[in-house]
C-alpha cells in the first residue's frame, strides 16, 4: 500500500490533492500536514512513507528549507513539489534543494497523478515550459534514442554539464550510490565504458540535452 504525506497549509487544497491522489491505486493512504514541523514529526514517527508532496509556501518554514532537511535527514523519502510558484528559477532551486520532481498547481489532477507515478518509479517529472505543450517528463532526445529512463536522462544531462557524481546527487536529491547505479545503466545503454567516452559520444552526435 502506497503512503503519501501531503504538506500544505490550506485545508481545501490538501483535501483536493488527497482526493486526486486517492485515484492512484486501491488502498493508497494520504496523510496530511499543515506545516513543516508537523510534516517532520510525521516522517520521524512513520518509517513507511513512500512520498512527500510539498508546497513551497508554508507557515513555519519555506518549502526549500524543508526539502533540504528531508534530503539530509530522510534521503529515502522522495519529495514532489506542488506549488503555484513555478518560475524556472524556483523549479531549479527546488531541484537543487532535493526535490524529486515539480508540478505546477495550475496543472490538472491527472498530471499530478502522472508525476507521482514517475517519482515512485524513480523518474523526475518537471513542469512543461511556458507556451509549449509537453508531457510532464521531457527526457533529452538522446535518452529516447538509447532507451534511457527519465531519471537516467536527467543524470546524463548533468553529466554532460560537467557535474561530478556528488554534485549530481546533491542537485537531484540522490545518494552517490544511486547516481552510480544510474551511471552504470547509462554507460551500458550508450555502449561506452566510462564518463569520458560518454562525453565524446555526446559531442559526436551533437546532442543538446
Amino acid at each position: 500500500m502506497t503512503k503519501i504525506l501531503i504538506v500544505e497549509d490550506h485545508a481545501l487544497v490538501r483535501e483536493a490533492m488527497a482526493q486526486s491522489l486517492s485515484r492512484l491505486e486501491p488502498g493508497v493512504e494520504c496523510i496530511e500536514a499543515d506545516s513543516a514541523d508537523a510534516a517532520l514529526g510525521i516522517i520521524e514517527s512513520d518509517g513507511s512513507l513512500d512520498l512527500a508532496v510539498i508546497d513551497l509556501v508554508l507557515p513555519d518554514m519555506s518549502g526549500f528549507s524543508l526539502l533540504a532537511v528531508l534530503a539530509r535527514r530522510f534521503p529515502d523519502v522522495p519529495a514532489l513539489v506542488v506549488s503555484a510558484i513555478d518560475d524556472d528559477a524556483s523549479v531549479r532551486r527546488a531541484m537543487k534543494a532535493g526535490a524529486s520532481g515539480f508540478v505546477s498547481k495550475s496543472s490538472s489532477g491527472e498530471i499530478l497523478l502522472q508525476a507521482v507515478r514517475e517519482v515512485l518509479a524513480g523518474g523526475m517529472p518537471m513542469p512543461a515550459r511556458a507556451g509549449r505543450a509537453a508531457p510532464v517528463l521531457r527526457p533529452g532526445a538522446i535518452g529516447d534514442r538509447f532507451g534511457l529512463t527519465a531519471a537516467q536522462a536527467r543524470v546524463l544531462e548533468l553529466l554532460a554539464g560537467g557535474k561530478t557524481n556528488r554534485e549530481i546527487g546533491e542537485q537531484l536529491g540522490l545518494s552517490e550510490g544511486t547516481v552510480k547505479v544510474h551511471m552504470t545503466a547509462i554507460f551500458r545503454a550508450l555502449g561506452v565504458s566510462n564518463r569520458a567516452q560518454a562525453l565524446v559520444l555526446l559531442a559526436r552526435q551533437g546532442e543538446r540535452l
